[in-house]
């Protein structure tokens, strides 16, 4: 059985046991255990982060933004420290047209009051070209800056998807950490709060017990692009998680003049 986002059903397939509290309790307390353990070594590969070695990087190449071509190290805002993300882009395809992934990440980073109070920035830098940007930004209601590092070299532009993060010094600029793949969840609550759940992410690669939701399978109406990850991704107008030229990214059919679509527009495109 599988069965997409948003849609409740009163037939559930497999379901944990039933028991009193106190058993429950029993058996929570044996998996904090485990939790506490996990704790302490997220912990100390945050210490082992914080002794990396930082590679210097040229704070006054210019990224462009809503105002024009600005130096990378305005970005920091006079702060000490600057995470970005690094958000991949198609050229010339429409905003239905965008990486679906970098869209998970940016939604979730609606606010970075927090991180400001702690002295760091936050910025969006994407591959794209600005003409093109600055709708899409528009579009989705980003209110964190975006900037494009169309034609700037790595570590602060090159290949998108990352997570990366920088240090100032003064006018220097220094380069200290990066992440991709599932490093980049981070930012993502909404996974974290799906773990959480009896029925997870409904992705293939969890392990379950015998009788729980299956993901859905690739090629099916809602897996889709040769994979069965990633399902919540993009939905159609009905809201059901599928990929295929009516869909778009899912917090695009919230926005203002979101509409079906006829194609992802990503003929021809590239990163």
């Amino acid at each position: 059985m599988a069965t997409t986002p948003g849609n409740a059903s009163t037939i559930l397939p497999g379901k944990p046991p039933v028991v009193d509290l106190d058993t429950w309790q029993v058996a929570r307390d044996e998996l904090l255990v485990r939790e506490k353990a996990h704790t302490r070594e997220s912990d100390a590969i945050a210490a082992a982060r914080r002794r990396l070695p930082m590679v210097e990087v040229d704070g006054a190449v210019e990224v462009v933004g809503p105002g024009g071509p600005v130096p990378f190290v305005d970005l920091f805002e006079g702060r000490d420290e600057l995470v970005v993300y690094q958000h991949m882009w198609y050229d010339g395809a429409p905003h239905q047209g965008q990486c679906e992934g970098c869209t998970f990440l940016a939604w979730h980073v609606d606010d970075a009051v927090y991180l400001n109070a702690r002295g760091v920035s936050f910025a969006v830098l994407t591959s794209g070209p600005w003409d093109e940007v600055a709708p899409y930004v528009e579009f989705m209601g980003y209110t964190q800056p975006w900037y494009s590092v169309r034609g700037v070299d790595a570590p602060i532009g090159g290949p998108m998807g990352h997570i990366a993060c920088f240090l100032r010094d003064g006018d220097r600029v220094f380069f200290t950490y990066s992440t991709t793949g599932r490093g980049n969840e981070a930012p993502n609550p909404s996974l974290s709060l799906l773990d959480m759940t009896p029925y997870g992410r409904r992705e293939a690669w969890e392990d379950n017990p015998e009788g729980w939701p299956e993901a859905p399978q690739a090629g099916s109406p809602v897996g889709g692009h040769g994979s069965p990850t990633c399902w919540y991704w993009r939905s159609d107008a009905d809201g059901v998680a599928r990929w295929g030229p009516t869909s778009r990214p899912v917090p695009q059919w919230t926005r203002p003049g979101a509409t079906p679509v006829e194609t992802l527009g990503r003929q021809g495109a590239h990163h």
